[in-house]
């Protein structure tokens, strides 16, 4: 595809009004080889001398010798620049050196082992002498139990996910007691995905695959990949807990790429309220579509990929275009055959346009795509170059395309592109200490083996007083110096890594009318009966903000009406129904300090503490709202339980004497909180690698007595990114007045001081902010000025505040 024509077209169009703010020119650059201290063995120099691979990059000779010396290493490089022989190298050459030798992969993802297993198989293809050296096996939940025994037996390369060896592989080590003597190498690859709530998991599954490979006597190298972050060594230290060598220099080559950052146009005389950046993307994958490539729209929730599915398709229908029945949307919530199935007509070329979520964002080959679309600022630059390089993924030009939305962070990168292209991304964060997270990790470790002293300290500060409580509480045993786990059941089994709760809701498509019953008393779960059809998952948090009943859920284009949701038999009934209108839900929250771990009043004129917190919300109505137009045409009542978590925050008081400035001035301290903390949830994100949707944020004056803008953590104990809030709140607050100072508007907007969208999280239309009322915008400036002590011309730039988060 021609993207030089592609952006001529799109500038041609009649409702193009100057939207191209900027262009950048990503020129085309040539690769940097070396040569191995020690030459590669025979076998792997025939092998890849077969696949054309002549010379190697000089990151993967530099990761190949850090192998070769035993060195635990992250490689950082960009997209599609040879990571994966990165790791595949040494493990080639231990496996043709050592017949005994074994290697364990871990993917975030179930597709990219299968990915990874694909590129394995295709590599030893016709090498008959490779082919019996390399015996790679997918183990994870989809594995038929009659091919689980093989791998267990025969394969020295086993590939699974973090979420299998936490429940299925490391509770039954016995099994794999070959494996583990003999394990050189555990490959993590997509490493930067293990932070937040998933990070602090992963951290203590590698400390239990670690005393699990001590019991058996191997201490296996840890070989990881990153996408670019400014802190992958930390970061991978965090998580193995020891230091790691960080090999960042990129000598791959890569072809010419064009990166837009485009606004959507303002609606009628309003420069400041614009249209919406889901209708734009709309426009941009059906002209990509029409011009002969191939392009990817990521969207932030989703609600937003179905909707941009839904109008996409609708306008190619329009043009009586064959397009559109290759366009489709790709989001978390589809059955696995439904995602393998996409991901094969991607490769094939069979589709053409996919909108997705961030499901997509990782490294699974899907072949050469020419456009990606970024619906919104994914949140961390980080993810914007992740998605970005998913075009181009070969050595053709390629396109990637930012649609600004409203957000401030949206509009402020839009305004300075430099620091779009020069920043360097975010710090990621991992919390190897969240309490919760150790408690059900020191029981499924005392499950495998009686968990020692010297154990406990593999685990942390925390492990032992956590363990003395888990003893307090039956849940674990003490037999002089070594706890049990009692009972004969897997704990492991319960404990999901990626979400608040550990259950999940199966939407399940019913066929006729249902008999009605109670809803939330029901003692069993139903049975899904004959004809009925379970079409998606949901975890237990995010089920009473999506499924209500009356609820539209929207699928695969198609919209379903929510019928029933059965709480303890955790399903949500849903029949096919045609609407106009989807459904948005209504929250109230409320906020309880429950203790103070740290203050801290000199560094600006108010109160800034950090602590312990009581969280509750509830689905309390929803809103209709139309298709095309997004009217809000109805209000509807939603009676379901208020949800509970206990995790941490942080909170800013203003003093007495900016509040008698503001009110000197005819301001109200309380719209100036409000306004706060609207730009403090967008913003945190920049200081911690973060999304705004990790986060939760109220303004409340129950608990201090006077208006305080409250920031917390959306999972339980907290992930440490408010505590990293706290940790530079001057930065942060820097952040917050540069936004508000930089915004043309006059009043405020929904592109500085108006409401976030807070909550529902990945399920929301985020179009929808602009209806909540907007805070006074001269008043959060004066109070962010008061709180700072200085002036807005004092305030330092953005791009120079923010160099240095740790």
């Amino acid at each position: 595809m021609d993207v030089e024509k592609l952006l001529e077209r799109m500038q041609s169009r009649r409702d193009y009004a100057g939207q191209l703010e900027h262009l950048e020119h990503l020129p085309a650059r040539e690769g940097q080889y070396a040569e191995p201290s020690k030459p590669l063995s025979p076998l792997v120099a025939s092998l890849l001398d077969r696949h054309g691979i002549e010379s190697l990059y000089t990151h993967q000779v530099e990761s190949l010798e850090a192998a070769r010396n035993d060195r635990d290493m992250v490689v950082v490089t960009g997209t599609a620049s040879g990571k994966t022989l990165c790791y595949n190298l040494p493990i080639l050459e231990a496996v043709t050196n050592d017949f005994d030798a074994r290697a364990l992969y871990l993917f975030p993802t179930k597709a990219l082992a299968q990915d990874q297993l694909k590129g394995l198989l295709s590599l030893v293809q016709g090498d008959q002498a490779m082919a019996a050296r390399v015996r790679p096996g997918v183990y994870d939940g989809d594995t038929p139990t009659a091919q689980r025994r093989r791998i267990r037996n025969e394969a020295n390369l086993v590939l699974t996910n973090p979420d299998m060896l936490h429940a299925g592989i490391l509770p039954y080590h016995p099994k794999w007691a070959t494996l583990f003597a003999d394990l050189r190498y555990i490959v993590i690859d997509e490493v930067h995905t293990y932070r937040g709530i998933l990070g602090a998991h992963v951290a203590a599954v590698l400390r239990r695959i670690d005393r699990i490979c001590r019991h058996y006597g191997s201490n296996p190298v840890y070989l990881s990949a990153s996408a670019t972050i400014a802190n992958p060594g930390e970061l991978v230290s965090d998580l193995l807990g020891r230091d790691v060598q960080v090999i960042d220099n990129d000598g791959s080559p890569r072809g010419r790429k064009f990166f837009a950052l485009w606004n959507p146009m303002p609606l009628g005389t309003d420069a400041l309220a614009r249209r919406s950046a889901n209708d734009d993307a709309v426009s941009w994958l059906t002209e990509s579509m029409e011009a002969g490539g191939q392009a990817l729209a990521f969207t932030r929730t989703r609600q937003a990929a179905e909707l941009v599915h839904r109008y996409a398709k609708r306008e190619l229908e329009t043009r009586h275009s064959p397009l559109a029945e290759q366009v489709r949307a790709y989001r978390g919530g589809y059955l696995p055959n439904e995602r393998r199935e996409m991901e094969q007509d991607l490769f094939a070329g069979r589709l053409r346009g996919v909108a997705t979520t961030n499901a997509l964002e990782l490294g699974i080959d899907i072949g050469s795509l020419d456009v990606a679309i970024l619906v919104g600022y994914p949140g961390t630059i980080a993810s914007c170059w992740q998605q970005a390089g998913r075009s181009g993924r070969r050595a053709d030009d390629s396109l990637a395309v930012l649609l600004a939305g409203n957000e401030p962070v949206d509009q402020y990168l839009l305004r300075h592109p430099q620091y779009f292209f020069a920043q360097s991304p975010e710090h990621a964060v991992v919390d190897a200490n969240n309490p919760y997270v150790l408690a059900k990790h020191l029981k499924a470790a005392a499950f495998e083996l009686p968990l020692t002293a010297e154990d406990l300290q593999l685990f942390g500060p925390l492990a032992e007083p956590i363990a003395e409580v888990l003893r307090d509480e039956n849940q674990l045993t003490q037999v002089e110096e070594q706890y049990f786990c009692p009972g004969g059941q897997n704990p492991a089994v319960g404990v999901s890594l990626r979400h608040m709760s550990d259950n999940t809701f199966s939407i399940v498509c019913i066929k006729h009318q249902r008999i009605s019953r109670d809803l939330y008393t029901s003692g069993s779960p139903p049975l899904v009966e004959q004809g009925h059809e379970v079409i998606a998952n949901v975890d237990a948090i995010s089920a009473p903000e999506l499924v209500y009943p009356e609820a539209v859920y929207l699928h695969g284009g198609d919209t379903f009406l929510v019928r029933e949701l059965d709480l303890n038999g955790k399903v949500a009934y849903v029949e096919r129904r045609e609407t106009d209108y989807y459904t948005q839900a209504v929250l109230e929250s409320n906020v309880l300090i429950t203790s103070k771990r740290d203050e801290c009043g000199s560094q600006i004129h108010g109160e800034v503490g950090y602590g312990e917190l009581d969280v509750s919300w509830q689905t309390v109505a929803f809103k209709k709202i139309k298709f095309e137009t997004r009217e809000n045409i109805g209000l509807g009542p939603v009676d379901i339980p208020a949800q509970n978590l206990a995790t941490t925050g942080t909170w800013v008081t203003p003093n007495d004497a900016v509040r008698a400035t503001l009110k000197g001035e005819g301001l109200r301290a309380s719209e100036g909180v409000c306004g706060m903390r609207n730009l403090a949830v967008v913003a945190l994100p920049l200081v911690a690698m973060c999304d705004s949707r990790d986060l939760g944020g109220v303004v409340d004056a129950k608990n201090l007595g006077r208006s305080s803008m409250i920031l917390y953590d959306r999972y339980p104990g907290g992930l440490g990114y408010c505590q990293k809030g706290f940790d530079h709140i001057l930065r942060l607050l820097e952040i917050c007045l540069e936004m508000v100072a930089d915004c043309p508007c006059d009043d405020g907007c929904p592109s500085c001081v108006g409401l976030p969208n807070l909550r529902p999280a990945i399920h929301s239309d985020p179009d929808l902010t602009r209806g909540h009322p907007i805070p006074n915008k001269q008043a959060t400036r004066r109070l962010l000025e008061l709180l700072l002590g200085c002036d807005t011309t004092a305030a330092e730039p953005l791009a120079t505040t923010m160099i240095d988060t740790q």
